[in-house]
């Protein structure tokens, strides 16, 4: 097997990519430092490994994800699926600042400025990054999908949604992707989107399948990460949440090593088995600056569990001590 033949396809719509995409995010912000030459290459060798669905976001170094991405989708255009969102607002006077909307004129304006940094005539899939508080799903999918017709977008998404918001802007317009966190340590989206997603055929695009890190092994208290770092106040990463979840592990890193293979294999395997069991497409986005890392990424897609060892992780989710964000507000499980 080559490498450009690890990586399976799968359907996110009514288009095929490959099973693992990739998150770009990091890229800009929010996990210390980049090398700019590495990250290039890291974009390059994931493509070269079949990764064809690339998710970025105009909040992602407030515009700078989308301009750092612009290169490459120009030299790769035909061979790479490109998804960006909208939603999230920041403040130029305020970092910590963060809010949400969903208006017809925002939506409007935003995604003739996400095609102007992306150097594209048109966006793949586009998301609502998050559900602004008084607005409907339906609403909000009506004026989306006057972009479909009027040719700036292709398909349409939704994150962070809950079952019955994804059927409210299913019944307006077809939604070819849901994302949302979904991992080993995160599984609330299996009440109600999971389900919801396998009814309409929608796939589902888990963002942060490694944890933010802290399934890799790598990370086991916020404590150990740079200042600057975002990870540092998640409540999951923190003091005595971090010591028990990190015991968590224990399974993960035992069968990871019996198959000769990275804790962070075992948990994206995790990840891609979920297509089987809840009968759906699913296309995790693990984020990476390192050409060795996306090669190891990818390697997970193959990566089969057995019975018995998905019976091992099964309990580690209920375990967990802490949210995955200090507000939960902004998502799904915040409003089921």
């Amino acid at each position: 097997m080559t490498d450009t033949q690890i990586l399976p396809t799968t359907a996110l719509g009514e288009i095929q990519v490959g099973a693992q995409g990739y998150g770009a995010m990091g890229i800009s912000e929010f996990y210390g430092p980049t090398d700019a030459a590495e990250a290039r290459a890291t974009l390059e060798r994931a493509l070269e490994l079949g990764v064809t669905l690339f998710d970025t976001a105009d909040i992602y170094g407030s515009g700078h994800n989308e301009e750092f991405l612009a290169d490459f989708v120009a030299a790769n255009r035909e061979k790479i699926t490109l998804a960006t969102k909208f939603g999230i607002v920041r403040k130029a006077d305020d970092p910590a600042y963060r809010g949400v909307d969903n208006s017809p004129d925002y939506i409007r304006r935003a995604v003739d400025a996400s095609l102007r940094r992306l150097g594209v005539d048109v966006i793949d899939l586009y998301y609502m990054h998050r559900k602004q508080d008084g607005v409907p799903v339906a609403d909000t999918v009506g004026v989306l999908a006057e972009l479909v017709a009027a040719g700036k977008v292709r398909q349409l998404g939704l994150s962070e949604v809950t079952g019955a918001e994804l059927r409210e802007g299913y019944a307006v317009h077809p939604i070819a992707a849901v994302q949302s966190e979904w991992s080993l340590f995160s599984r609330d989206v299996e009440n109600t989107v999971v389900p919801a997603a396998a009814e309409l055929g929608v796939t589902f695009v888990p963002y942060s399948p490694l944890g933010r890190g802290f399934l890799t092994g790598g990370v086991s208290t916020n404590g150990e990460l740079a200042q600057g770092d975002i990870r540092r106040i998640f409540p999951r990463l923190a003091g005595e949440n971090a010591e028990r979840n990190f015991e968590l592990l224990a399974p993960l890193r035992a069968i990871a090593e019996a198959k000769g293979i990275t804790p962070a294999q075992v948990a994206l395997a995790w990840v891609h088995s979920r297509a089987r069991v809840h009968g759906l497409p699913v296309v995790p986005i693990p984020g990476t600056r390192s050409r060795t890392r996306v090669a190891e990424n990818v390697g997970a897609a193959t990566v089969v569990l057995t019975a018995g060892e998905l019976a091992a992780l099964e309990p580690i989710a209920g375990q967990v001590a802490g949210d995955r964000y200090a507000d939960m507000s902004f998502t799904s499980a915040g409003r089921e």
